[in-house]
């Protein structure tokens, strides 16, 4: 979907495509700028084609992530409508895959720009620390969904995971700044 048209549908009276779609997003534009840096950080960086690669890769796994973020709870929606609620549960249960997953891409992307950023062409550090940045709020974002959607799900150790990737993309993001 045209980033015009996503904000268009983010935008609307309606609940998805919400906040784990715009953190899916955030995690892919990182994943985005983190390439960039990489590949113009070649004779700064010996590595920089590795991360590039590695980053390309993420941007590639993240991307598809904001519209399967909406499907999923789009079938939330429909369970926590269903007279007696049946399925609730399971279906919140299932949509926190994605969301655990843009956490889990976003402290990875968060990494690689963190490198970047350290040891990088100088010229884009601000790109790379923005970068950083992206993936620790989408990592951030997402793993506060999980926390929401498991509410009351004793044993599931998803939301602490979330929570622990979350920290690790914020503790990177700040040591880009730092740079």
């Amino acid at each position: 979907m045209p980033v015009g048209r996503f904000l268009g549908a983010l935008s609307a009276a309606t609940p998805e495509p919400g906040g784990g779609s715009a953190a899916a997003l955030a995690v892919t534009l990182a994943a985005g700028l983190s390439v960039m840096t990489a590949r113009l950080s070649g004779r700064h960086l010996p590595a920089a084609e590795g991360m590039a690669a590695r980053a390309g890769l993420l941007r590639d796994r993240a991307a598809p992530l904001a519209q399967a973020d909406a499907e999923a709870y789009g079938v939330v929606l429909a369970a926590l409508r269903a007279p007696g609620r049946p399925g609730a549960a399971a279906a919140l249960s299932a949509a926190c895959d994605v969301p655990m997953e843009v956490a889990e891409i976003g402290a990875e992307v968060a990494a690689v720009a963190a490198a970047v950023a350290a040891g990088g062409n100088p010229n884009v550090r601000g790109d790379a620390i923005a970068a950083a940045l992206l993936a620790a709020a989408g990592a951030r974002a997402a793993a506060a969904l999980v926390r929401i959607n498991l509410t009351g799900a004793e044993g599931d150790g998803r939301p602490a995971r979330a929570t622990q990737l979350a920290a690790e993309a914020a503790r990177l993001a700040a040591e880009a700044e730092a740079c």
